[in-house]
């Protein structure tokens, strides 16, 4: 239980990379999901789940389960009105990338249907850290478009106004994130039930 309870809690992580395409200033924004897999091996759930402490992504010296990280990037349209300067629009470009195991041969019978369960759970967790990500770049919209410098022609002192805006929010988001995986693995929490049964089962 002590190796499996160490792996757990490093488990799933959201990264900080991540993807949206917009089109204008005001339209609805879309993330770009992506998915990718890394393979598995065994022939019961046990074996299943110590493939995925010596294969999963790396997070530090620490391997994890599945992992979401995201890249953001901004298309920002400042204006000079008078000697003012004002974030007229912000267009995010949002990646979000999520790294899951996959078996790398078919499963078939109780195993295929214990970890169809674990898989489930595990992309459900991991959609949490994405809504988390998405939910961050519109607080950015909403905190930073109309924002104004006055006496700032060229645009510079405004971009020094933003940062510790930037800063306050993404640290917001990091903390909202730790606080799900504190609740996600706390003892008999969501991800902790995820595993023992796929370890336990056949």
């Amino acid at each position: 239980m002590t190796r499996l309870r160490k792996l757990a809690k490093a488990a799933f992580s959201a990264g900080i990379m991540v993807g949206a395409t917009v089109t204008s200033a005001n339209a609805e924004w879309q993330a770009i999901d992506k998915v990718e897999t890394y393979p598995v091996r065994g022939s019961t759930g046990a074996e299943l789940y110590a493939s995925i402490g010596e294969n999963g992504p790396k997070l530090g010296i620490a391997r994890t389960i599945a992992h979401t990280s995201f890249r953001l990037t901004w298309k920002r349209d400042y204006q000079t009105r008078g000697t003012d300067c004002v974030l007229a629009s912000a267009v995010p470009t949002l990646v979000i990338t999520t790294v899951l195991p996959k078996p790398a041969v078919p499963l078939s019978g109780p195993l295929q249907q214990s970890w169809q369960t674990f898989i489930d759970g595990v992309t459900a967790h991991e959609r949490v850290h994405g809504d988390h990500i998405k939910a961050m770049v519109k607080e950015i919209e909403k905190a930073t478009i109309g924002l104004a410098e006055p006496n700032d022609p060229q645009c510079r002192k405004i971009r020094e106004k933003m940062q510790p805006v930037l800063g306050e929010i993404s640290r917001a988001e990091r903390q909202k994130q730790r606080e799900f995986d504190q609740v996600e693995f706390a003892n008999g929490g969501n991800v902790q039930r995820l595993i023992l049964a796929l370890v336990n089962g056949p």
